[in-house]
């Protein structure tokens, strides 16, 4: 899946000042798998022609959806915050999350730097909506789910996001935690359980919004219904950094 090639806030001015920070670790394959995403979508022939850029993997954040759903959220947040005045400290100039969830503290960050943080959920609301989608499918953590990060954004362009029913969500949650982040490829069984909800659902589209998913994508490729926001936030990062895409 290609994005259209234009400028988003923050681009460098010159692709050999840019210095991409990525906030990663949660989890730490997710991370691994998020700097291949770029590699594999950066126009580069040569070690030099790749963006340079900084991996802090910390895998030592609080769980985020136990955060959010508890209410107990400044231990993430400065943990996060702290990370970020981090990356930006060491030249970064332009930050990724490579966590859905996380996104839940992405504002309030901003607010914090001098650089830009690149809103992964965001950028793919605005992906879908130029895609045309109306109605796409949320498969993420209870945490995302439940703060209604993808709802809001994608509210903002006219579409309705839809959670899975309870059901579906449970079996999201468990290629999640029980799988994923164990280091297992995920089940193909429970997946489609959940692809046959959405469908019930009547969505055009669903979003891989936990990059556990994105994970399991690289072990079971799946059709173009997804649409995978660590993939969308790995093209944006490329853009911003002033390197050209990779288009085939």
């Amino acid at each position: 899946m290609s994005m259209e090639q234009e400028p988003v806030v923050g681009q460098a001015s010159a692709a050999h000042e840019a210095r991409l920070g990525i906030l990663g670790g949660m989890g730490p394959q997710a991370t691994q798998v998020f700097y291949q995403f770029v590699l594999d979508r950066t126009d580069a022939v040569t070690d030099q022609e790749h963006l340079p850029a900084l991996i802090l993997s910390d895998t030592q954040v609080p769980d985020r959806t136990t955060a959010i759903l508890s209410g107990n959220t400044e231990p993430v947040y400065q943990h996060l915050l702290t990370d970020a005045k981090l990356l930006e400290k060491c030249g970064c100039t332009v930050i990724t999350i490579p966590c859905n969830t996380s996104h839940f503290f992405a504002d309030d960050l901003q607010k914090e730097l001098h650089i830009p943080i690149l809103h992964m959920i965001r950028e793919t609301a605005k992906a879908l909506a130029a895609m045309g989608k109306k109605r796409p499918g949320i498969l993420g953590t209870d945490g995302t789910i439940q703060s209604g990060l993808y709802q809001k954004e994608c509210a903002a362009l006219g579409m309705e996001a839809v959670a899975p029913d309870p059901e579906a969500q449970k079996l999201v949650m468990s290629i999640i935690y029980d799988e994923i982040k164990q280091g297992e490829k995920g089940s193909r069984e429970k997946f489609a359980h959940i692809d046959k909800s959405l469908r019930r659902a009547s969505c055009d589209c669903a979003i891989l919004a936990c990059t556990e998913l994105s994970v399991f994508s690289t072990y079971h490729p799946l059709p173009p219904f997804y649409v995978d926001a660590m993939a969308v936030l790995a093209e944006k990062a490329v853009l911003a950094c002033g390197y050209p895409l990779r288009t085939i």
